[in-house]
Parts: structure tokens; C-alpha cells; sequence
């Protein structure tokens, strides 16, 4: 990763820099320009003299625009390029983090953008400049020894307030991000559970609640910006009085006729111009240290997201599992315990057993969305953790307990917002026994659908979110809950899905409670804190959990979209 970002910005900071070199060479002019003016123009009093150097320092000063806008273009071009090689491990890394831990971390996300802000500002264009500090001090030494070390002495006198404000002003910034991050955090906790929040009256704690964080956010960032405003103001200020007394320095050696009015004037102009980019540094430290801190956090990250670079052929569907652990925190039980058992390929398994039992975590470890931490979940004798994950996806069909649309329309959901294929889209909805409902929507396939679905109901949601589990006729089919959200009509088109997806010798993992649902299954797993205690053939684990099972009555795919149709 670090070898591709070096590789993109490269070309754009040694263009920067580059620019950053002419530039300054062009901005001594005005005060070599200065220097002429007073000594040998005034001496000469020759007007074609002062014509042929203003128009030096005129094309002087035209070529500074130019490659001050090249620079600035070329930090910009930067700002995108690094944007564009990490924000897509950023999202990728998110994405990963909240499919295993259930939490989105969208820091990484946060800190390019900050990093991209901070390549487009005028603050990083300092740090192009202080470079030529030693440049600058050299020219006003070979005007005068004396105006040379005292030039040197007040840029080391700026350069130690600059090291001073990193000191003063480092936790400070880390905590005001800290505060910010929390407080950000609490508003968004809030906002995904916004319907519990009002609906039972909630309004006035939430806002409590992130008014105490926020509070905190405010109370850091004062501390932080008042460090910040003192430490600018000391830095303009000191500029200034370094500047006077340089002019004053040079008036005394003028007086005692070691040195001109002219080389007085230009040092003077030549401190200010050489001292303006550690002020400028000083005066933006919180910036800085907000950038800094920024690209620590995303070295630390390093944004790498696992894969394999061997492409596997498709699967049939075996699925073995052999010895599986799962720790979720470590220090803590193990919420899979040792879970091992095999399914062929086209079989049909049920996961049962009580709240708590872990079996959404089974099915997430099938999945390879969680990692095991010991023993394999193993696909056609090949580890989950082995796969490609786009390359497994096409292969793979999952229905979670809660589920989640994307905005867009139907038809786009179901295609897994890829390029639609409308043949296919068609086809999920109708193995799903969902064709019908859509065709009733006020758009059809192509109903907008709105954020996370809200257009549609539960069951709704819950019946395309399953067309889309089917989408292209996975070879192993996951579902968990698959009724939690279905009415009686629902339930109905659940258990014909769950016969042709049988006959299609798709191999389906279901996770539930409903025994009706589950009789129609050809094994079933039983779990219990964890631990597989049953699994074999349907009708004897049934027979051993004591359960009671009234399958549901199947209808032919033509009556049940009559039924719909009546609806």
C-alpha cells in the first residue's frame, strides 16, 4: 500500500517542489529589484536603467504566478490521487469490520478526507516554502555578515517557537479529535435507532446525551484554538519586531557608511519574505497536527484488506465444518465451541436452538464473514477464508436477520447493485415467489425504494432481500430468520422457495425457531451455548428436541399468485 500511494504522489510533489524552487527564486527578486533601485538607479539617475529592471522584475513576477498556480494545481492533483488509492481500501477495511464486529468505523474514511482538505490549503504550502529559509539568510549575508546573523538568529528564534507550539498544542488536538469522534459517534448511535428514540418519548435524554459529549468536543477545541490564536499572534508579532529591528540594524550601518540604504531596505524585505512560511506554520499549527495525526492513524490502520490471489472454480456446495471455535472478544467464552458436521452438496440443513445459542454467528463464520479462531469452515474442501470474496459472492446467497436495502430500486437490489439482467432479476423474484408483490408496487421492478428500503414493509424487505439471495441460482444458499418479518401468505411463499430451491440442488443453511419450518429440511443442527449437542436426519433430531411439528401446506406456484392477485 505504501509503495502504490508513493508511487501516485510522487509525480505531483516533485512538480511541487520543483515550483516551490522557482518560485522563491522568482520572489527574490522584488528585493534585488529594491536594491538596484536605491543604489544604482538613484546614483545614475538612468531611466533606461530602472526600464530594463522593471521589466525584469515584472517578468520576475509573471513567472512566480505561474508556477504558484502549477504548485497549487499539483498539491490539488495530490490531495485526488490519494484520495482515489485509499479511500477504496478505507471502505473496503469499514465494510469488513462492521460484517464481523457489527460496527462501522468510518475514521479511516474521515482522515482521507482530512488528508485531501489539508493538500488543497494554503497551510501546506508553508511547508514548501520553509525549505528555502537557508536560501534566503545566505543572500542577506553576502549583503553584510552582521545583517546575515542577525537574520539567522531571528529565524532560529521563530523555528523554536514553532517546536514549542508542536509541544503545546499535540494533546490538545489529539483530544479534541477524540471528543469529536465520540460525539459523532453518539449522534449516529442515535440517529440508527431514531424510531425507539421518539417513539417512546426518548427525545430529551438522547439530546442530554450527546449535549455531554459535545460539551467536551467544545470545551477541547476552545483550549485547542485558544493555544493556537497566542501562539499565531506570537509568531506575527515576533516577525514583525524582527523585521524592525533589522531595519533598524541597517539604518546604524548606513549611519557609520559600512553599508546602503538600498541593502537596509532589501534585508529587510528579505527577513520578512524568509520568516512569513514558519509564521505561517506556527499560525496553522492546528491544522498541521490535525493532518499529522490523520495519516498516523491511517499508517496504523494500514488499510489492508484480506484476499487471495488464487481464483478457485465454482462450487458445488459442499460445506464441512471441523472443529470450529469462535472468540469474539478475547478473554472471554467462546461463542462457538467446537462445531464440526458436513453437508453435501444440494443438501438442505436447519440451524436450531434456543436465543443466544450462537447460531447467526454459525452462520456468519459459513459465510467467512467472521473468522474462525481455531478450526475451518471448509467449501467444497477449500477454506472460506481462501476465497476471493468477489469471487465467492456470484457463488454464495444470504438473507440476514435483519435486513438491509440499499437505495435504488427493486430491480437494482435484487441485481446486488450490479449492471441489472433483467431475465434474472425476474427469475429471483419469481423463485422467491416475490414476482407478484412487485408487480403490485406503484413502479414495479423499477420502484424507488428510498433509504434502506423505507418504502417498502417488513415483510417486503424481507421478501426481495431473499429474491436477492437467489439472484443467479447460488450454489449455497444462507438464510437466517428467513420468517421473521412473513405473514401468513409470506410463510406460504417461504416454504414453496425453500422446495424449488431443493430441486435446483442448491445447498441451504436455514437458522430459525419454527419447527414447521424446519420439517421440511433434510438434516438439522442443534445448538446450545455454543455447542453442537444433535444433528443428523429432520425427523430424529426433531423427535429428540421434543418438538412439534405441523409442516405447512405447500400451493402450487399458480394458485399462490392467484392469491396474491386476490390480495
Amino acid at each position: 500500500m505504501r509503495w502504490l500511494l508513493t508511487k501516485a504522489l510522487r509525480p505531483y510533489l516533485l512538480i511541487a517542489a520543483t515550483a516551490s524552487l522557482v518560485l522563491n527564486l522568482a520572489l527574490l527578486v522584488p528585493s534585488l529589484y529594491m536594491l538596484q533601485i536605491f543604489d544604482r538607479v538613484f546614483a545614475s539617475r538612468s531611466e533606461e536603467t530602472l526600464v530594463m529592471l522593471s521589466l525584469l522584475a515584472l517578468l520576475a513576477l509573471v513567472l512566480g504566478y505561474f508556477v504558484d498556480s502549477v504548485r497549487a494545481e499539483a498539491l490539488g492533483w495530490a490531495g485526488r490521487a490519494l484520495d482515489r488509492v485509499l479511500s477504496p481500501h478505507a471502505l473496503l477495511s469499514c465494510l469488513q469490520q462492521a460484517a464481523s464486529s457489527g460496527r462501522a468505523n468510518t475514521d479511516a474514511l474521515r482522515d482521507i478526507s482530512a488528508l485531501r482538505t489539508f493538500l488543497a490549503s494554503p497551510g501546506v504550502l508553508a511547508l514548501f516554502d520553509a525549505p528555502w529559509l537557508p536560501l534566503y539568510l545566505l543572500v542577506i549575508a553576502l549583503m553584510h555578515p552582521l545583517l546575515g546573523l542577525t537574520a539567522a538568529c531571528g529565524a532560529a528564534l521563530l523555528v523554536g517557537l514553532a517546536v514549542f507550539a508542536e509541544t503545546l498544542t499535540r494533546d490538545h488536538a489529539r483530544r479534541a479529535q477524540e471528543h469529536g469522534r465520540a460525539a459523532t459517534d453518539v449522534a449516529q448511535n442515535l440517529t440508527r435507532n431514531a424510531e425507539v428514540v421518539v417513539g417512546l418519548g426518548m427525545t430529551a435524554q438522547a439530546v442530554g446525551t450527546w449535549r455531554a459529549h459535545h460539551e467536551q468536543l467544545l470545551a477541547a477545541q476552545e483550549r485547542l484554538s485558544h493555544r493556537a490564536a497566542s501562539l499565531g499572534s506570537l509568531a506575527r508579532m515576533s516577525r514583525q519586531g524582527l523585521q524592525i529591528a533589522m531595519l533598524a540594524l541597517g539604518a546604524w550601518l548606513v549611519i557609520d557608511a559600512r553599508s546602503s540604504a538600498g541593502i537596509m531596505i532589501a534585508a529587510t524585505i528579505l527577513l520578512g519574505r524568509a520568516l512569513q512560511p514558519v509564521e505561517q506554520l506556527i499560525s496553522g499549527w492546528k491544522t498541521l497536527v490535525e493532518a499529522r495525526t490523520a495519516w498516523s492513524r491511517l499508517r496504523q490502520r494500514a488499510l489492508q484488506v484480506a484476499r487471495s490471489d488464487t481464483v478457485l472454480p465454482a462450487p458445488d456446495g459442499c460445506l464441512e465444518l471441523e472443529q470450529v471455535v469462535h472468540v469474539a472478544t478475547p478473554g472471554r467464552a467462546p461463542i462457538i465451541r467446537g462445531v464440526s458436521f458436513r453437508i453435501a452438496a444440494g443438501e438442505s440443513l436447519g440451524i436450531v436452538g434456543p436465543s443466544a445459542s450462537g447460531k447467526t454467528t454459525l452462520l456468519r463464520l459459513i459465510l467467512g464473514i467472521l473468522r474462525t479462531s481455531s478450526g475451518v469452515v471448509r467449501l467444497d474442501g477449500a477454506d472460506v477464508a481462501q476465497w476471493q470474496r468477489q469471487a465467492l459472492g456470484p457463488h454464495v446467497g444470504y438473507l440476514p436477520q435483519d435486513v438491509e436495502l440499499f437505495a435504488g430500486t427493486v430491480a437494482q437490489n435484487i441485481a446486488r447493485l450490479g449492471a441489472v439482467d433483467s431475465v434474472a432479476v425476474v427469475e429471483a423474484a419469481r423463485l422467491a415467489h416475490a414476482h407478484e408483490m412487485i408487480l403490485r408496487l406503484p413502479g414495479g421492478y423499477d420502484t424507488e425504494i428510498g433509504h434502506a428500503g423505507a418504502v417498502l414493509s417488513g415483510g417486503q424487505r424481507q421478501r426481495v432481500a431473499l429474491a436477492r439471495a437467489l439472484y443467479r441460482n447460488p450454489r449455497l444458499v444462507v438464510l437466517d430468520e428467513p420468517n421473521a418479518n412473513l405473514d401468513a401468505e409470506g410463510e406460504l411463499a417461504l416454504a414453496n422457495t425453500i422446495k424449488a430451491v431443493k430441486e435446483r440442488r442448491m445447498t441451504l443453511v436455514i437458522a430459525g425457531h419454527r419447527p414447521s419450518l424446519m420439517a421440511q429440511l433434510d438434516k438439522l443442527a442443534l445448538l446450545r451455548d455454543g455447542r453442537l449437542e444433535a444433528f443428523g436426519h429432520n425427523d430424529a433430531v426433531l423427535l429428540q428436541t421434543g418438538a412439534v411439528v405441523t409442516p405447512l401446506r405447500r400451493v402450487p406456484a399458480a394458485q399462490h399468485e392467484t392469491q396474491g392477485r386476490q390480495a
